[in-house]
């Protein structure tokens, strides 16, 4: 049996180990954390449960297709709820919209608010859907280690309904006029590492993905996710090592060896790196091996980093959503706050999940459970508290205006995970929360190589190589390394 080691246990880590084990490899996990799950995270304080990750659960069939492989369903291992509202949208204090899971309801909505926009949005819609569909099929699956994989006849005619060239901003405007509408449009780019008119329109398949797929919510939190893929990989024999982070390799030639922790070695035929990107090619792997230079890591443009506060609040705020979009300030001007004119925004948009508004279980009764995520620059310092705390009173604020009540002297449990902990928690490049922007120019052959340029048995997973970052694109990039080890072999 050859021997395959996977650095970290994140969603494309357990993806890639379950897939290899299944085929006869012998498969080790070595996690530098506690816990499997990489970014699907959570600790425990006081009767209440909080997540530390992702919070929306889009794409179903991804994580469906991938139970399937091993006999499996979704239903095997959670109970899966579609919201309803998807999410609300807040403009201002007095001024909210709920985001319906149901079309036709989203039109009729629209319609009330501009009219002909109703019409207009099933068109973006159904343009949006086939790109969805070229783009998964394509586009998605495809290893990203040579423009050969593009050439043929069927995907470069499917190409050029992707519309690459116009920019997400460009097609919204067609649709709507109005701002608030433009907003709902736009948001679910807004963590893709660029300001919408420099989003390619492809990325319009991400509203398929929310407003036709849906918003979904796994009954226990999202943990459950990690949990599912870890029983898995374990009911496949894959075997795992916790809180040892990998500090060195030892090499034959320009083949690793043995994968090195604190205090143990392992031998193995094939890595697979599911650490981030970079703390491996730049500071694990002895620079001669590196696939890339410290240049071009400078050069790369990253998506958003994130300040998060999970707070425990001894109140229920009815008027919170499960998710909650606060877009009462500047949109633009936030997005340029992180993407052109990196700094700590003027007045920022946020996002609050209130998970205990669908699960009694994440909070005692008569509680809630909140979660606050503000999206800033990546590599933002973020040393001084004040700072954090004056964010989170700012956040407070605007809660507690749209609320209609004050909850501030009412929070029995705060805690702040911000840049810096990205940075010690998951050894993530420049603090970053969701990988490398989206851009054109980041895209399929021209993100980092799922295949070490230097090393022959050395390959990458997870949200900085193909296809990106997102919890589906996350299990496909483990399927799809993979089946590159597998095929090395052969």
């Amino acid at each position: 049996m050859k021997k395959v080691t996977i650095i970290g246990s994140g969603i494309a880590g357990l993806s890639a180990a379950s897939v290899l084990s299944s085929k006869g490899f012998d498969v080790t996990v070595i996690e530098k954390n506690d816990k499997p799950g990489g970014r699907i995270n959570y600790f425990d304080s006081d009767g209440y449960r909080f997540e530390m990750g992702p919070s929306w659960y889009w794409m179903p069939e991804v994580f469906e297709n991938f139970y399937k492989i091993f006999g499996k369903t979704t239903s095997d291992f959670y109970n899966l709820k579609r919201l309803d509202p998807s999410y609300k949208v807040v403009f201002t204090e007095n001024e909210t919209i709920d985001i319906p899971a149901d079309f036709q309801a989203l039109q009729s909505l629209f319609e009330s608010i501009e009219k002909g926009s109703g019409q207009r949005l099933k068109k973006f819609m159904d343009h949006a859907e086939i790109k969805y569909k070229v783009g998964m099929d394509k586009f998605v699956w495809k290893p990203g280690k040579s423009v050969f994989e593009f050439m043929s006849f069927d995907v470069v005619k499917n190409a050029l309904k992707l519309q690459l060239l116009s920019s997400i901003s460009s097609e919204v405007k067609k649709v709507v006029a109005d701002d608030r509408l433009r907003q709902i449009l736009e948001f679910p780019v807004l963590f893709l590492g660029a300001e919408p008119k420099d989003t390619p329109a492809l990325y319009s398949l991400m509203n398929h993905a929310d407003l036709k797929l849906g918003t979904w919510y796994p009954e226990g939190g999202m943990y459950k996710i990690a949990e599912a893929f870890y029983k898995i990989a374990i009911s496949q024999g894959v075997k795992f090592i916790f809180n040892q982070p990998v500090t060195h390799f030892n090499y034959n030639k320009n083949t690793i060896k043995e994968v090195c922790s604190n205090n143990i070695q392992t031998e193995t035929d094939f890595v697979i790196a599911n650490a981030d990107y970079h703390y491996i090619d730049q500071e694990v792997l002895s620079q001669k091996f590196s696939s890339y230079n410290s240049k071009y890591w400078e050069s790369r443009k990253m998506a958003p980093s994130s300040l998060l506060v999970f707070l425990g609040v001894n109140k229920k705020l009815e008027k919170l959503e499960h998710h909650n979009l606060f877009f009462d300030a500047d949109f633009d001007k936030h997005a340029i706050e992180i993407y052109k004119d990196p700094k700590w925004p003027t007045d920022p948009l946020f996002y609050v999940c209130k998970p205990s508004h669908t699960d009694n279980s994440v909070a005692p009764s008569g509680k809630e459970n909140l979660f606050l995520l503000m999206p800033i620059a990546p590599d933002l310092s973020d040393d001084d508290n004040e700072i954090l705390e004056k964010y989170l009173d700012v956040m407070i604020s605007r809660i507690e205006k749209q609320c209609k009540t004050a909850f501030k002297d009412q929070i029995e449990f705060k805690k702040f995970f911000s840049v810096k902990d990205f940075k010690s928690v998951y050894n993530s490049f420049k603090g970053n929360a969701y990988g490398l922007a989206n851009t054109l120019n980041q895209t399929a052959i021209l993100k980092p190589s799922i295949k070490s340029k230097k090393l022959s048995n050395l390959y990458f997973t997870g949200q900085l190589t193909v296809p990106g970052p997102g919890l589906p694109p996350s299990i496909i990039s483990g399927q799809l390394v993979a089946q590159e080890v597998i095929n090395n072999f052969k």
